[in-house]
């Protein structure tokens, strides 16, 4: 018996990776993603790219010195020239200005349409799903309607009575066909979360309806709420620029990507420059935002691991 005694401690200090030094302390899900993400060069590349976009939205002049409203028709289409490499435009103005100004326009449509959206339809997708019965039926018909509009159509149909030249009417038509999408992930996350056996003993233990969503149910549910919405973050920059580009979006004087996109077509045969640096940035953008989205949902979902 003391030699089988000595044999299972000898395994048990063989099996301990740093001895009798203190064991490393477990993580939960957000620092256990948070280690990950550290760790995937497509999160640090795309989260750089997103910051360098952010912070030339906020601040175009650190990197264009130029008015982006000030064009001289004597230049009209013209390439590259010193202190202008993107050369010029049909009505003369600078494609680095402007297109390193249209950065803000669609951040912004994009940050504040996600926010809008993401916070709409977790709100009502996770009352539905937590209280169910018929808030949820009505709830889910609602969103079906909405489900049943096409983007653009719907945009042409909207945004053509709308005569301001700022971005909350985009933004507000993003969010009022965006929350749907959000408000059904979220639903389906907190009915899975209520179901767990943390939140049936919270009831059992006198927790009122308000402290277990906010306290147990919410924290547990909002990982993929947060995914779907990093993701439809690029989408969003992408279907302001669309909607520019068909007229009913931005208009001038705003500085947008979809607009100069849209001024640039016609002449791409002759001054393919024009659409080359605009749509380029968009193409970054949208990217840079999907791929942080997709590092984020394999941070988060376990079974991706």
């Amino acid at each position: 018996m003391d030699l089988a005694l000595e044999e299972a401690e000898s395994l048990e200090k063989d099996l301990e990776p740093n001895g009798p030094g203190p064991k490393e302390k477990a993580r939960s899900l957000w620092s256990d993603a948070w280690h990950q993400l550290r760790r995937n060069p497509v999160f640090i590349i795309s989260s750089l790219l997103i910051l360098f976009l952010v912070v030339i939205a906020i601040w175009p002049q650190l990197i264009a010195s130029g008015d982006p409203l000030q064009c001289d028709l004597s230049k009209s289409q013209e390439g590259s020239a010193p202190g202008h490499p993107f050369g010029y435009d049909t009505q003369g103005c600078d494609v680095y200005t402007r297109t390193v100004y249209g950065a803000r326009a669609s951040i912004t449509v994009g940050i504040c349409a996600t926010v809008g959206a993401a916070l709409l339809g977790s709100l009502l997708g996770g009352l539905a799903g937590f209280f169910g019965g018929w808030w949820d039926a009505l709830l889910s018909r609602v969103a079906d309607i909405f489900f049943g509009i096409p983007v653009v159509l719907g945009g042409l149909v909207f945004l053509s009575v709308v005569t301001s030249t700022t971005v909350w009417p985009v933004v507000g038509f993003i969010v009022l066909l965006g929350w749907p999408q959000i408000a059904r992930i979220g639903r389906g996350s907190v009915i899975t979360a209520k179901q767990h056996d943390y939140v049936q003993a919270a009831r059992a233990l006198g927790a009122g309806n308000g402290r277990m969503l906010m306290r147990h149910v919410a924290p547990n549910a909002v990982a993929p709420v947060i995914v779907v919405a990093t993701i439809a973050l690029g989408t969003y920059i992408a279907l302001e620029a669309t909607l520019s580009f068909l007229g009913v979006g931005l208009r001038p004087p705003t500085v947008s990507w979809g607009i100069d996109i849209s001024n640039a077509a016609p002449q791409i045969r002759n001054a393919p420059h024009m659409l080359l640096w605009p749509a380029g940035a968009l193409s970054i953008t949208v990217l840079a935002f999907i791929m942080l989205g997709d590092a984020v949902r394999d941070a988060l979902d376990p079974k991706l691991r």
